[in-house]
């Protein structure tokens, strides 16, 4: 699944092709798991300006210029192509089609990705927006921090890779309990999570101008199978639990 940096990427170069033009047609070609029928898609979206697209957390937001919101999320494996005349995409769940030549179609083998009409954000906040007070206060629970890191109830935008970038960055063990993580390291952790996610977003934007689907991992320094070893010359532990993978090294305290 696409994390804060890629989908803020994504979330940029849409907005390049599509702010400013009119929704001609919404298409539903698969809605198995869709909330909204075609029918109230497209009555709620053709023949309306579409104002910006941006991200919340992991998502997307489609904001019309009448106020009205499109949600999009990519889910696990969920991915976004642009196209013109016919789409020859497959697996494809929706097309939107626009003014122009520039089309988008949203696929997914699995099935799950999906829109919703004016959806609700999480409670979490955003990962660019922690302060220290707000970190403390959900850190006060005896749960290891990764999971924490994770829940998008707590905090919006960070996914399995830089959970694992940043615990290395701040060198605290994916496995340590989130109320014993001292002051001085919390501190460091509201530097450390958008410093990470700046850093990331910048460089995928530099190396894939215009880059709309995939996740980009090649910036990843711990969370990166063909990595053996940290840039500091430590080898990376590699912990499968389902279908989750943590990648840890023993620079990494664990506090209990």
């Amino acid at each position: 699944m696409p994390e804060l940096p890629d989908v803020e990427v994504f979330a940029k170069n849409l907005n390049k092709a599509f702010s400013g033009k009119k929704l001609i047609k919404v298409k539903v070609v698969n809605g198995a798991k869709l909330q909204d029928t075609a029918k109230i898609l497209s009555k709620n979206l053709e023949g309306k300006i579409l104002k910006r697209i941006y991200r919340s957390g992991k998502e997307f937001r489609f904001e019309f210029e009448d106020g009205t919101l499109l949600g999009l999320h990519l889910m696990l494996t969920g991915d976004m192509f642009f196209f013109s005349g016919k789409n020859e995409h497959h697996s494809t769940i929706v097309e939107f089609y626009f003014e122009g030549d520039k089309n988008l179609a949203l696929t997914d083998r699995m099935k799950n990705a999906n829109i919703k009409l004016n959806p609700v954000d999480k409670e979490g906040v955003d990962a660019m927006e922690l302060d220290f007070k707000y970190l403390k206060k959900i850190f006060n629970r005896k749960t290891i921090i990764k999971n924490i890191l994770l829940d998008q109830d707590l905090i919006r935008g960070i996914g399995n890779g830089y959970s694992d970038e940043i615990l290395w960055e701040a060198r605290i063990s994916p496995y340590s309990i989130a109320s014993a993580i001292p002051d001085e390291k919390i501190k460091e952790l509201v530097k450390i999570i958008p410093a990470e996610l700046k850093e990331a977003t910048q460089k995928i934007d530099k190396a894939y101008p215009g880059r709309i689907n995939d996740e980009v991992k090649e910036f990843l320094k711990i969370h990166r199978k063909v990595n053996e070893k940290s840039p500091t010359g430590y080898p990376i532990h590699i912990d499968t639990k389902g279908s989750r993978k943590t990648y840890y090294t023993d620079e990494q305290v664990l506090y209990a």
